[in-house]
């Protein structure tokens, strides 16, 4: 594990200790404590400059699934430093402005910034991965945590609505890219982003290259906001300014424009790659800028201003392509001017963007409105703010002095320089970039003017505001300030990120133009003579004036073109008509008869293995290999189906659940027979808890009856049960009469006591060699029992019932109010009890290497507890051991992830377990074991979840 790893956990950890800081400190803003992450990270970002300029790079790698090629392995280039300084000097100024723009008194700031924390964290691992898989998991938790962000004032519709699109439409595409990921694998065989570049020639020729492509694209695309997907972005803007500020200006939106930048070196070479890419990234420029005009909700213009500058940024990386089809050639310098400008645009956007947005929401705090009809004339009342904003407008208009002006002029050295092209008709049809290019920026330039001029200059309106308007206090200003001045020096002095941001991250995304020990030039100037740009921004600055003037008076320019056919309205109808055809497809076959949904599966199973058996040929009875039944095989047997057979005919319900009991208990005595005292263990501690919750489950059932059928209804039942019974036989007899591949029992029973230090085989695979097995099925417990508890506590509040003292719903229900009389099961269940749970905690402890183990033990101790409540009363257990078992549950959990988590310090995979033997005075030689902690996270999970479901169940009407 290196600091970069460090780097990425860190706000994760930070994400975790919001709601216990808050506890700690609860006077002090959360904001504060926050903080320090963001800014300790760009300090260390900051430190990498010279380290990457001189190296290249810095790495380090944890392993976590070696086998399938899948590690943690982590790279910092200088495309992934520049993103990082983004996310973590942008993410810094963002928290400092959102303490003082969110009350602590009016808004739940403790949910806001772990949402914040997450999405930082996982922005960081998306850009520091270098294993497609990582990238991907984390790109779609940057998807999860934008949607937690943008719903933050879930109360509102809107806020609701647009969290829900901008996730439907990232994680589409985010699906997209997973398959191109896959594709990419089956091509070259690893999910390194390092060692699919060292092999792109190779890949280029594959028949799957093109799909991959296009798949990668379609991820890229829809995070990056691209036409025709931008749409979920303006409807984004319902999350608090900060998020704003900070997801669609610097990180979240750029994460696409990172994937396509990361991707070049890969796809670089194919025509479709030029095209698609500068194409659409032109027409994404052109259409936001142009819809930009219309809008007259301050987010709403800032929305699809960065739709615009998307699309610029993308179209010069699909430009910058162009130079990979001439390496070793002077053209591909030539050419790779437009990734510089690229690059240098990309730091520009979130530097100027950044600003407005916090200008926008100081307007917003101040004002209460965003409308810019109702607007004007607060540059006399809010000079400073005007003074930012007119920096930040100047700068995304393309004026000078500013680093925006910079960034345009060699965007219009980019599109100039592709009509020289000789290949895929770029000649002919490269004449359209700088056309396109250059109306574009004239958009751009009339919205920057409405957006500065509109809001501050004109005639004051101010009876038309909530508030009365005034300059922002300090905390608010100092971000944007800090942005502005960035803005100001990076247009003065372009040559400070020359070199130290600007040349690593082109080396990064042309590693192919470069020999070793050289490096792109990078020279940038206020001043580079009257030039065919030049004359181009002039343009741009007197047609913009004069569409400027004429805005107010014409309807092409402040109307919406098409208001009755729009890419919302496709999308709002498309999700209507799924939604239709899905309810009217569910309405045919959710029939809210259980009976009906059992036969679904059935039958689903019986048709499915059964063709499989068919088809495959792969029915085998071969019996010569089954060893001979003894005798009291053959009376479990004949007791077990008997048993099976009886259930069918009782008439109530106890007797059903005690017979179903026995046939538990019968198949524990085969374990026991066959020498697996682990499973026998098991089943009857399953058994035991089993049949205590079917009775307090059948408690709520009406009588059992016996009920008039039709001899078809009771023919389809037949049918269905006989084929379930032959198909399981037929794939029981057949799994046991072939061996397709040799038993992996030989290498459990072999490396059990060598590899993982424990002489109980079944035990060491739940806990070491199957662990994450083991985990997740945990997980899947905690979930399924905090459901069943979440769904009884809706109902109980639904039914006006109150919550009692211990946690748990208070009702004097079946287990909750029931108390035994009986003095002979008191007397006993006091002894009984304290023996279980005695010999739960030695099966807990001895299960590595004796029969047992955390699963058992967990079982057994439940078994006590449940025969406490029931002699006693679930409020005498609550009185003796007063724990929330709901909490035990995710304690458990806890244990077990880190446990798992913990061999990453040791640079190992995860869940790898140590083991050792040492000295003990008195008791000898003692074998400890990092899988015991593991086990206990497993034990404690298991004793949550067991009495959740029951005490929950027990204490339901």
């Amino acid at each position: 594990m290196v600091i970069l790893h460090l780097a990425i956990i860190l706000p994760f950890l930070f994400a975790i200790g919001a709601p216990i800081l808050h506890k700690l400190f609860p006077r002090v803003h959360v904001g504060w404590l926050m903080l320090p992450v963001p800014a300790s990270l760009f300090v260390y970002m900051l430190s990498l400059i010279p380290v990457i300029r001189e190296k290249g790079f810095q790495e380090g790698t944890i392993a976590w699934m070696p086998s399938l090629g899948v590690n943690v392995h982590v790279y910092a280039d200088g495309l992934a430093l520049l993103f990082t300084l983004l996310i973590t000097g942008i993410g810094s100024l963002v928290l400092l402005y959102s303490i003082y723009y969110l009350d602590k008194n009016k808004e739940k700031l403790v949910r806001f910034y772990v949402s914040l924390m997450l999405f930082m964290g996982a922005m960081l691992g998306l850009v520091l991965s270098d294993n497609l898989m990582v990238l991907y998991g984390f790109w779609e938790l940057t998807s999860i945590s934008s949607f937690l962000l943008i719903a933050f004032w879930h109360e509102r519709e809107k806020s609701r609505y647009g969290a829900m699109k901008s996730l439907v439409i990232t994680v589409f595409g985010g699906l997209a890219m997973f398959a191109g990921f896959l594709l990419l694998y089956v091509m070259a065989g690893t999910f390194s982003i390092r060692e699919l570049i060292g092999g792109a020639a190779a890949i280029a020729e594959h028949d799957l290259f093109i799909p991959a492509m296009l798949l990668i694209l379609l991820g890229a695309f829809t995070k990056s906001a691209q036409f025709p997907f931008h749409i979920w972005l303006p409807d984004a803007m319902e999350a608090p300014t900060p998020v704003s500020a900070y997801l669609h200006s610097a990180t979240m939106v750029k994460a696409g424009i990172y994937l396509v930048a990361r991707m070049s070196p890969i796809f670089a070479g194919e025509a479709l790659w030029l095209w698609l890419v500068s194409g659409l990234g032109l027409l994404t420029l052109f259409y936001g800028s142009f819809r930009a005009l219309k809008q007259v909700d301050l987010k709403s213009m800032l929305a699809f201003s960065t739709i615009s500058q998307l699309g610029l940024v993308m179209s010069l990386f699909g430009l910058g392509s162009a130079a990979a089809l001439y390496t070793g050639t002077p053209q591909a310098e030539f050419f790779s001017k437009a990734t510089m400008a690229a690059v240098f645009h990309l730091l520009n956007h979130a530097i100027f963007k950044g600003a407005l947005f916090m200008v926008v929401g100081i307007v917003d705090h101040e004002t209460g409105v965003r409308d810019i009809r109702k607007l004007g004339g607060l540059m006399s009342v809010m000079p400073i703010t005007f003074t930012i904003a007119m920096i930040g407008s100047f700068s995304m208009a393309g004026i000078p002095p500013f680093n925006g002006f910079l960034s345009k002029e060699m965007f219009f050295t980019a599109v100039l320089n592709i009509r020289s092209m000789d290949l895929y008709g770029m000649d002919v049809w490269g004449t359209l970039f700088p056309v396109i290019a250059w109306v574009a920026s004239i958009f751009t330039f009339v919205y920057s003017m409405l957006l500065v001029f509109r809001t501050f200059g004109g005639k004051a309106q101010f009876d038309k505001l909530e508030k009365k308007p005034h300059e922002a206090p300090l905390g608010l200003l100092l971000s944007p300030v800090v942005l502005a001045a960035l803005a100001i020096v990076f247009g003065l002095f372009p040559n400070l990120a020359s070199y130290a941001l600007i040349e690593p991250a082109m080396a990064a995304i042309h590693p192919g133009l470069l020999a070793p020990g050289e490096q792109f030039m990078v020279s940038i100037s206020l001043w580079h003579g009257f030039t065919t740009e030049l004359y181009m921004t002039a343009g741009v600055a007197a047609l913009g004036i004069i569409l400027f003037l004429l805005h107010k008076r014409t309807a092409v320019l402040n109307q919406p073109l098409f208001a009755k056919a729009t890419l919302n309205k496709s999308y709002d109808g498309g999700l209507r008509m799924m939604d239709r055809v899905s309810h009217a497809i569910t309405r045919v076959y959710m029939t809210g008869s259980l009976r009906h949904y059992m036969m679904y599966i059935f039958v689903f199973l019986i048709v499915a293995l059964g063709l499989t058996l068919f088809s495959q040929d792969a029915i085998k009875l071969d019996t010569t290999s089954f060893a001979a039944m003894s005798f009291y095989e053959a009376a479990i047997m004949l007791a077990l189906v008997i048993a099976s057979i009886a259930v069918l005919f009782v008439n109530s319900r106890l007797m059903a659940i005690i017979l179903t009991g026995a046939v538990g208990y019968l198949v524990s005595l085969f374990f026991v027979i066959f020498r697996a005292p682990d499973l026998a263990l098991t089943q009857l501690s399953v058994e035991t808890v089993s049949v205590a919750l079917f009775l307090l489950c059948f408690y709520h059932l009406p009588k059992l009856k016996k009920e008039l059928v039709s001899l078809r209804f009771k023919l389809g039942n037949f049918v269905i049960a006989l084929g379930v019974g032959v198909t399981m036989t037929l794939v029981a007899l057949s799994a046991s009469g072939t061996r397709p591949f040799e038993s992996i029992s030989h290498y459990f029973l072999e490396n059990s006591y060598k590899l993982a230090g424990g002489k109980n085989v079944v035990n060491v695979i739940l806990v070491d060699f199957r662990g994450f097995d083991t985990m997740l099925e945990i997980v899947v417990l905690g979930i399924a029992s905090f459901g069943i508890y979440a769904l009884i506590k809706l109902k109980l509040k639904e039914d006006g019932i109150e919550e009692g003292a211990s946690g748990q719903s208070g009702t004097v229900l079946p287990l909750d109010g029931y108390k035994s009389n009986d003095m002979i099961l008191k007397t006993i269940a006091k002894l009984a009890i304290v023996i279980i749970l005695g010999f739960s905690l030695y099966m807990f402890y001895m299960g590595h290497n004796h029969p047992g183990g955390g699963f058992i033990g967990a079982l057994m101790a439940s078994a006590a507890l449940l025969l406490m409540g029931m002699s006693f009363g679930i409020k005498s257990v609550d009185r003796l051991m007063p724990l929330n078992f709901q909490r035990l549950t995710a304690l458990g959990i806890l244990i077990a992830l880190l446990t798992g988590i913990g061999s990453f310090v040791f640079d190992a995979p995860f869940l790898s377990h140590a083991f050792g033997y040492f000295d003990v005075p008195i008791i000898g030689e003692l074998e400890l074991a990092t899988a015991t902690l593991f086990d206990l996270g497993v034990y404690l999970t298991v004793i949550g979840v067991a009495m959740t479901i029951i005490f929950t169940i027990g204490r339901d009407q």
